[in-house]
């Protein structure tokens, strides 16, 4: 077990202990999919200075009087097996998708459809966010949703929102889809 495992779990105990109304949230994607980005956005930091994410950065993220826990767990594919460790007890899976790189559709929709089939995922709400709608290029989100066959995930609330993390255009929208589905929910 790694530092950096470590370091996870004593902060996971820590959370535990917490009686406070709390989600705990994954942000996963590909690498490069914006979701550091999108991370600082909700937590109204400066999204002019990030780097990729090596390991992972934890955000407790006020939002309509919830505390949300939000993990942000590298993309690089060298990471990504270890995901499925983070997934334990996850109120939501947020899903950050690059609407620009189409060359990558296929890849981030394997890694997606991987992740819905993880037992510690079953009937876990999916609020995918299309990100970089600000570029020409980018995809609208019904057509990502279709590519991602998305109607085939019956076994769970899903959301699929365009955004620009940069701009912030759409972040809210989707953290209001949270609030209205899953913290509605859980009261």
């Amino acid at each position: 077990m790694g530092e950096v495992q470590k370091g996870l779990f004593s902060v996971i105990q820590k959370l535990k202990g917490t009686t406070e109304q709390e989600l705990r949230i994954v942000l996963l994607g590909l690498d490069n999919a914006g979701k550091t980005t999108l991370l600082k956005k909700l937590a109204s930091e400066d999204v002019n200075t990030i780097t990729p994410t090596q390991g992972f950065n934890i955000k407790s993220v006020a939002s309509h009087g919830m505390k949300l826990n939000v993990w942000d767990i590298g993309g690089q594919r060298k990471i990504r097996p270890f995901w499925k460790k983070y997934l334990e007890n996850t109120d939501l899976l947020i899903y950050v998708i690059d609407s620009a790189d189409k060359k990558r559709f296929e890849e981030t929709g394997l890694e997606l459809s991987e992740l819905i089939d993880e037992e510690n995922l079953k009937g876990v709400p999916l609020l995918i966010f299309a990100n970089k709608q600000d570029l020409a290029t980018a995809s609208p989100a019904s057509e990502i949703a279709e590519g991602l066959n998305l109607h085939t995930y019956r076994d769970r609330e899903w959301q699929i929102q365009a955004c620009s993390a940069l701009s912030g255009e759409g972040v809210q929208d989707g953290m209001n889809w949270i609030t209205n589905n899953i913290v509605n929910k859980k009261k």
